[in-house]
């Protein structure tokens, strides 16, 4: 499997599998950016936050763009996100990869939430 495939299928367990999960593929000093009210965390408060842990049940990604430069790999996308019971989440990511010794680890995560605007 290529370094481009590993990465959009570890992008993708971190959106549908559980926090134990996304927890092992992630630095231990990683930041992470969301949209308010969560704002920017890092290390353990990643995991403290209740909108973190929460999985998604569906995750479709577009827009895709994907670099690697020696150890760093960085992807860029457009989600469009379902949870039970919640409206369709729209966003613009980007993730970025540190690969430790032959294991890539998300070290930065960043989220831009789509809004609609008026033409007129």
């Amino acid at each position: 499997m290529s370094t481009e495939d590993t990465l959009w299928e570890m992008e993708e367990k971190f959106w549908i599998q559980g926090a134990d999960s996304a927890r092992t593929m992630t630095a231990k000093g990683a930041v992470f950016v969301f949209p308010y009210p969560v704002g920017i965390l890092r290390g353990d408060q990643i995991w403290r936050e209740g909108l973190v842990a929460q999985r998604w049940r569906t995750v479709e990604f577009s827009e895709r763009c994907f670099n690697q430069e020696k150890d760093i790999g960085v992807l860029a996308y457009r989600v469009s996100a379902e949870r039970d019971g919640q409206p369709i989440y729209e966003a613009y990511c980007t993730s970025s990869y540190l690969n430790d010794q032959g294991k890539w680890q998300r070290i930065l995560h960043q989220q831009t939430p789509v809004t609609e605007t008026d033409p007129a």
